[in-house]
């Protein structure tokens, strides 16, 4: 891969790279025209969306009417849904909080056989579409699930004794499921280097270790265990894709409400109002977390691993590590293993099937598309938000790079809001291409190419993110040395800034094509019923009757699995360290 994106990639990047340092100068007019590329992208995309929500919902006449706003919680469903939102989402998050701050612990405090390995087999549930979590819990504990299966037999059971599809069981235990390792990572990650001098400082004092830990390492320890906590919230409060295939009708938060009431119902300015709210909700929480994130920088004097971190020792210690991980990997692995499983598991035996189904229109109709087809559909798309992706976020990243120590400067203004669009979700803004794309000059809601559009405005985040910091630790003597020996701009940037900058721009296009392959809650909005991706088409399938049906549902969530396994291995193995911020 590495050597298709050298021959293929470096041209493109070349010229690209070439047109935006022709722009590098210190006036601002000319970064005002460095910033247009990503400014004028969002402007059109991201903030003319969000307003004809807005317009939609407070001014249905072109004049203030907050009828919808009011229905809200004039009418009781509607409260309810909010009510839901809320409490599931704090409910799933103590549950994370329960199950990751004990794993945590143990990555931040010891050393062990396999600990890099294991690290990653925890956070791989986290990268996986919302999609698959949700095919992978029904393949384990819904009706035709192993556990069911198992039981049936085991007990000579004419039906399934565990009943969780469509309750609130299943939901807690998805969100537990994804969410986990965020505590983990974020919690693990600040708690290895906590210096431990402060505790044994204390225990010299006389301080027991639920002294030491009440008064010395929880506090320490609460900006980070919050912001996790927070963060998870976010994505638990968010949720779409769980709650809509494993919530069934019964259940809806207020992002599969959006959806209902805008797709179903066709009631736009209730729809936008609900957005509106989800905003105000979601942009809160981002703000609370981004000052806990500051709080996290506070002046600690960290440590090595090397000093934090220790071999186990006791049997009790080692006793801990198998418990906690054992369980870890049963609660986390496990549903993936059923969705492989379920994949080969047919009427006649362990088969392809499936697989093979994939590649055919049962049906006999031209207007069927075929399995295979909705993944050849989110391949192009995939590599059109990687196009977008580089060409919105390279701009960017060169433009936040430069130093500017004025109090206003143009970046200190632009690099928050580069990141609106992660305060926004999917849904409110697939619903605001709906209601904002749909009349000249903008009029794409028909068109193909809406599609990479919404998956870019999701991943650019996430690629910016990746390029910024390696620009931003980049020497800049190197780029003068270059020229003061002769070297012109095409061989400065050939020879200078790509051989620096080629795993971080790697790592930012496995970022688009992943989360572009996986995208579901804007896709199953904008998508057309003729050029479904591929978690579309898998949502369809599982609306459908029938064993075969849910068979080739489970074999394209385990295509998409592994294709978000190996893009998740290839970011970990080319960062550079941890310096990537996401």
């Amino acid at each position: 891969m590495r050597e298709i994106f050298i021959r293929i990639g470096e041209p493109l990047l070349v010229a690209l790279t070439l047109s935006i340092y022709e722009f590098m100068s210190l006036t601002r007019t000319q970064r005002w025209l460095l910033a247009a590329i990503p400014l004028i992208f969002l402007g059109l995309f991201f903030v003319y969306p969000i307003l004809s929500i807005f317009k939609i919902s407070l001014f249905p006449e072109g004049r203030f009417d907050a009828a919808s706003l009011r229905a809200l919680w004039e009418k009781p469903y509607y409260l309810r849904v909010i009510w839901f939102t809320i409490w599931q989402a704090a409910l799933s998050t103590l549950g994370a909080l329960a199950l990751g701050l004990p794993a945590a612990y143990l990555f931040a405090k010891f050393r062990f056989p396999g600990k890099k390995l294991l690290r990653a087999l925890v956070t791989l549930p986290f990268v996986m579409p919302t999609v698959v979590v949700a095919v992978a819990f029904i393949a384990l504990i819904g009706p035709r699930g192993l556990v069911n299966q198992g039981l049936m037999a085991l007990f000579g059971l004419e039906k399934p004794p565990i009943q969780l599809l469509h309750t609130l069981g299943i939901i807690l235990l998805a969100h537990v499921f994804y969410n986990t390792s965020v505590v983990i990572r974020m919690v693990g990650g600040f708690w290895a280097n906590l210096d431990p001098r402060l505790e044994a400082a204390a225990a010299v004092l006389g301080a027991g270790p639920w002294q030491r830990a009440r008064h010395i390492t929880l506090p320490l320890l609460f900006p980070a265990i919050l912001a996790a906590g927070l963060l998870a919230y976010l994505f638990n409060f968010t949720s779409f894709g769980v709650i809509l295939i494993l919530g069934g009708p019964k259940y809806a938060t207020i992002e599969v409400e959006i959806y209902r009431t805008a797709v179903r119902l066709f009631n736009l300015p209730v729809a936008a109002a609900l957005s509106i709210l989800q905003m105000g909700f979601t942009l809160a929480m981002m703000a609370v977390y981004t000052r806990l994130q500051r709080r996290m920088t506070a002046p600690i004097e960290f440590q090595s691993v090397r000093r934090t971190q220790r071999p186990l020792k006791t049997t009790g210690e080692k006793l801990l590590a198998v418990g906690i991980f054992t369980t870890l990997a049963v609660f986390l692995l496990s549903p993936l293993l059923a969705l492989v499983i379920q994949s080969f598991q047919t009427d006649e035996g362990l088969g392809l099937a499936f697989y093979r189904a994939l590649f055919v229109n049962r049906t006999g109709s031209i207007f069927f598309v075929t399995p295979i087809e909705a993944a050849r559909n989110s391949l192009a798309f995939a590599l059109v938000t990687i196009l977008f992706s580089i060409i919105i976020a390279l701009p960017a990243a060169y433009l936040l790079s430069e130093p500017d120590r004025r109090r206003f400067s143009l970046s200190r203004l632009l690099d928050p809001l580069f990141m609106l669009p992660l305060g926004t979700s999917a849904v409110t803004l697939g619903f605001g291409y709906i209601v904002a794309l749909n009349r000249p000059p903008l009029n794409l809601r028909a068109s193909l190419i809406i599609v990479p559009i919404a998956h870019t405005l999701i991943a650019f985040p996430f690629v910016l993110r990746s390029i910024l910091p390696v620009l931003r630790g980049m020497n800049p003597h190197l780029r003068e040395a270059a020229q003061v020996l002769g070297a012109n701009t095409v061989r400065v940037l050939r020879h200078i800034d790509l051989p620096i900058l080629r795993r971080s721009l790697l790592v930012g296009v496995v970022f688009a094509f992943t989360i572009s392959m996986g995208e579901f809650s804007a896709s199953l909005l904008v998508t057309r019923p003729q050029f479904p991706t591929l978690p579309v088409a898998i949502y369809r399938l599982l609306g459908q009757p029938g064993r075969f049906n849910f068979g080739q549902a489970v074999a394209m969530s385990v295509i998409l699995m592994a294709v978000t396994a190996v893009g998740y291995v290839i970011i970990e193995n080319l960062r550079y360290g941890d310096i990537e911020e996401f």
